[in-house]
């Protein structure tokens, strides 16, 4: 129900990134859809896109991910929302979803934003997550990370490339070596980097609190969301959320942030909808696999409407093997809130993941016809057909990966799909995709030598042209990752 990666991360890593944020990442596509990693642009920002994408791929590798797509879908929709307000003059991005409960969020290099399930847990509004997120999209704009970094033009890359290691020998269980290893040689440079952070913070305030109003968020929120921070501070004993070891929290600072709030107002105020407390109730039970019913009680906390409530009971239900009680639950929902998709896609999700593959995909195609396109339904479509027509499942993985070109289980499902509908040499292709995508960059040119082989053996001339272009893609790619040595 909740797909998910587990591996080892620590606070450092995260909150390190935090201090991580710049501009518009380089132009650069590929086949299906791709970045190019071996640009030969001279502008710091193409390095520091080329750097931030190399890194998102260890990151994967390394950190636990959320593996959650309606979830996943939620948040790139909220970003959709605030960005043509943000003054990015480039707004592509790609957001990674992290399986971690302690409230935090970050911006790396290459226009990467990554958002905890613990910030869903926290907060009890989305306009609070809308906060936090337009806030990080601040520093982006303002390019908080290249100006800081100004006055050591000399060494920026190397410090950059040095924290980023730093952070992935973290993320893959280093601890504090992990920190020590970011900090390194370069300890003088980053804490002069952090000194910025509180002007700089204020700026991002103040960006990201217009960018709320003027997306139709209450701006009030942002201010709620600070004080409920400086309250989790002083029930912990002075011990901060991550979110804070890198985002500063003063009383000027929020005093500066209320009486800014409080001059604007959202300009199209959005009407009620519950969909963040559907994506909160799927984080909760997510942070809380151990014992689901926590995440019940925490939700029963706030103010979710009743229909949430019943909806979390419903994938619980479902965690538990309960899988009818959970279907005739979330389809009593889905009756009484029709507009909402999360609630057919999470149907047809639980049905997958019990093993009614013809259940989910009549579900999903119902979804789609309504809805085409729909990230969810498409993924769950293409993994259900895999049990009963990997031809079909193939044609719908190959598009969903034009559109997903930077999400690694996508192009593990289209390898599947390919090996099992006789694609041999495209199926070795999309597992060498999925292999760079995660950070193996070795393996992945060495399945992509597989794939030419038997892509010359079959005569699929197409076949041979895309592993070219790609294989020159990934030895750049290489070039790139040695920078973290």
């Amino acid at each position: 129900m909740l797909r998910k990666t587990r591996t080892c991360l620590t606070a450092g890593a995260a909150a390190l990134t935090l201090a991580l944020t710049l501009g518009a990442p380089a132009t650069a596509t590929d086949d299906y859809g791709l970045p190019s990693l071996t640009g030969t642009s001279q502008a710091m920002t193409g390095e520091e896109f080329r750097l931030g994408r190399a890194w998102l791929r260890q990151f994967h590798a390394r950190a636990p991910i959320w593996q959650d797509p309606i979830a996943q879908e939620y948040v790139e929709t909220l970003l959709g929302r605030l960005m043509p307000h943000s003054g990015l003059s480039d707004t592509r991005s790609v957001v990674v979803l992290v399986d971690s409960r302690t409230l935090n969020a970050f911006a790396v290099p290459g226009g990467v934003i990554g958002v905890n399930a613990g910030l869903f847990a926290f907060a009890d509004e989305e306009d609070a997550v809308a906060s936090v997120l337009a806030h990080e999209l601040g520093h982006l704009s303002q390019r908080h990370y290249a100006r800081g970094q100004a006055r050591a033009e000399q060494t920026q890359l190397p410090a950059m490339a040095a924290m980023l290691a730093g952070m992935l020998i973290a993320a893959s269980g280093g601890g504090d070596a992990g920190i020590a290893a970011a900090m390194g040689s370069q300890a003088a440079f980053i804490q002069d980097q952090l000194a910025y952070s509180r002007r700089f913070e204020q700026e991002a305030d103040r960006l990201g609190l217009q960018t709320m109003a003027q997306a139709g968020f209450d701006p009030e929120a942002m201010v709620r969301m600070f004080r409920a921070m400086q309250r989790q501070v002083s029930l912990q004993g002075g011990n901060p959320p991550e979110f804070l070891l890198t985002h500063p929290l003063t009383e000027s600072r929020i005093s500066d942030a209320e009486a800014r709030a409080s001059q604007l107002e959202a300009i199209r105020p959005r009407e009620g909808d519950p969909s963040y407390h559907l994506v909160r109730a799927r984080a909760l039970l997510a942070v809380n696999q151990r014992d689901p019913q926590q995440a019940a009680t925490r939700l029963a906390q706030g103010d979710a409407p009743q229909a949430v409530r019943r909806y979390l009971d419903a994938l619980i239900a479902a965690h538990n093997g309960q899988t009818d009680t959970a279907l005739s639950q979330l389809d009593a929902i889905a009756r009484e809130l029709p507009d909402l998709a999360i609630i057919p896609a999470s149907a047809a999700d639980v049905a997958f993941q019990a093993g009614r593959y013809e259940d989910a995909i009549e579900r999903s195609r119902r979804i789609l016809r309504l809805m085409p396109g729909h990230m969810p339904a498409t993924r769950t479509l293409g993994e259900a057909l895999l049990q009963h027509d990997p031809n079909e499942a193939y044609r719908i993985l190959r598009d969903l990966s034009e559109r997903r070109s930077e999400d690694p289980q996508v192009f593990a499902l289209l390898a599947e799909a390919a090996g099992r509908s006789g694609r041999e040499a495209w199926g070795h292709l999309a597992r060498a995709e999925h292999m760079q995508l995660t950070g193996d960059i070795q393996r992945a040119i060495r399945q992509l030598d597989v794939a030419r082989q038997v892509a010359e053996q079959s005569g699929d001339s197409n076949a041979l042209a895309r592993i070219e272009q790609r294989r020159e893609a990934f030895v750049g790619y290489r070039e790139t990752m040695e920078k973290f040595r």
